[in-house]
């Protein structure tokens, strides 16, 4: 019998034993691509990202609803100087800050003349204040005749060093003497969201019978380890100065300010001052000024700080990350010194603020890539040149200056991403170990 050779199986069947024989190595083949693609691509995504230094659409984009609605009740009354928005905002600041008087003015400039002039600083007289910090401060002294004392900073906070107005207020330079004998005021700027350590200067000021007015624009909310707990920066002083410029933790549509204090006389003078000095329309008590709040700008703030605590805390995170992520580095980061001390507020991070060895270098390259910088600031106060006529020489203030050749501001902003985050880092120790 003749034996027929065996059939070739179906080609359907032959099929099946290729795919499975095949499609483990397929998937995990396709797996792998996928995978190194999608690296790939998050791997680009920082290095092109686009990271601002602030980002305020970002914010508004959450509170439209919110600002939209009390802007459009303000525009229905139709009332838009010192009205019922102003009063509640100032009350509200005047509760979170914990004091009973809060005066709403129409900048952080204008806060730091109006406190200034209610405590009849003028011509002859002197402020010891901090050469490094932001021009208002002896803008608002030097306008009013008075002579800015300066002391140089502590480099660990930046902040006015009690060691340092110490030793001018005992040992002053031979042409400062004159001026120390007519000091008036103490004024430390609580610069980056950080306090200046107040005790020792309130003991300064008692001794040498100053007045002490808090520059706080930077650090609404900031709190202080007082003997008596903790104190809301701006709540120490005799009276205490916010801005609300739109980059500040709390900032408006355009400018605005607040002076705080316990004293009931100074509040009465503040909102007489705001006022062109008038108590009654049309007699003028004081020589003031338009220092008014505006009712729309009080309005957008007063969303603004039921959010506040919020954004504090998430700009805490983001110092954190950075912390961690430059340890062992050659960034210096800013030192949190009230940390650990049951504060809840113990920075909180206007500005987030390294010390570099090569800060063009880096200056440079994060802004060739994208990322937002800035430098606060480039010059001490006492070496800009419409300042010159003080008397004040390089060298003066070694610590100051030496601050200004070193620091560099990163993005902190709430709505910061970690990828965010993770570029700035990478640009930053990318640009430190350039050749």
């Amino acid at each position: 019998m003749r034996v027929m050779p065996e059939a070739d199986p179906p080609l359907a069947e032959n099929t099946r034993n290729l795919n499975t024989k095949f499609i483990p190595i397929f998937a995990s083949f396709a797996f792998f691509v996928v995978s190194f693609l999608n690296n790939l691509n998050s791997y680009n995504s920082r290095a092109t990202m686009k990271v601002p230094l602030l980002d305020l659409k970002a914010q508004y984009a959450q509170l439209r609803g919110e600002i939209r609605a009390v802007m459009d009740e303000v525009c229905e009354q139709q009332q838009f100087i010192l009205g019922p928005r102003v009063q509640a905002f100032e009350a509200h600041v005047a509760a979170y800050c914990g004091v009973p008087h809060a005066v709403g003015l129409s900048s952080g400039t204008d806060a730091l003349m109006a406190a200034l002039m209610a405590l009849d600083v003028k011509a002859g007289d002197a402020v010891i204040t901090t050469p490094f910090t932001f021009f208002a401060v002896l803008g608002a002294i030097v306008r009013l005749g008075a002579f800015p004392l300066l002391a140089d900073i502590d480099p660990v906070t930046f902040n006015l060093s009690p060691e340092s107005v110490r030793a001018l207020l005992r040992h002053p330079r031979e042409r400062l003497k004159k001026y120390v004998a007519k000091a008036k005021v103490l004024l430390p700027v609580h610069l980056f969201g950080q306090c200046a350590d107040m005790a020792p200067l309130l003991d300064l000021a008692r001794q040498y019978n100053l007045s002490v007015i808090e520059d706080a624009a930077q650090a609404i909310g900031t709190e202080y380890p007082a003997p008596s707990g903790a104190a809301k920066a701006g709540s120490l002083g005799a009276i205490g100065c916010f801005s609300f410029f739109p980059s500040k933790n709390l900032g408006g549509f355009g400018d605005g300010g607040m002076a705080i204090t316990r004293d009931d006389s100074l509040a009465a003078a503040l909102r007489t001052l705001r006022v062109h000095g008038s108590v009654t329309k049309y007699r003028h008590e004081l020589l003031g000024g338009n220092f008014r709040l505006d009712e729309l700008q009080a309005a957008v703030l007063d969303v603004k700080l039921r959010h506040l605590e919020s954004w504090h805390a998430e700009r805490r995170t983001h110092a954190d990350f950075y912390d961690r992520a430059f340890q062992g580095t050659q960034v210096r980061t800013p030192r949190a010194v009230y940390a650990g001390k049951n504060l809840r507020n113990y920075h909180t991070y206007n500005q987030y603020v390294v010390r570099l060895p090569e800060r063009v270098r880096v200056y440079t390259a994060l802004r060739a890539s994208d990322i937002g910088c800035e430098i606060y600031y480039p010059a001490p106060m006492h070496l800009q040149p419409c300042l010159s006529h003080l008397g004040y020489r390089a060298g003066d203030f070694p610590e100051s200056e030496q601050a200004t050749r070193e620091v560099l501001a990163l993005p902190v902003y709430p709505e910061l991403t970690e990828n965010m985050q993770q570029a700035v880092v990478a640009e930053v120790l990318k640009a430190l170990s350039a050749k």
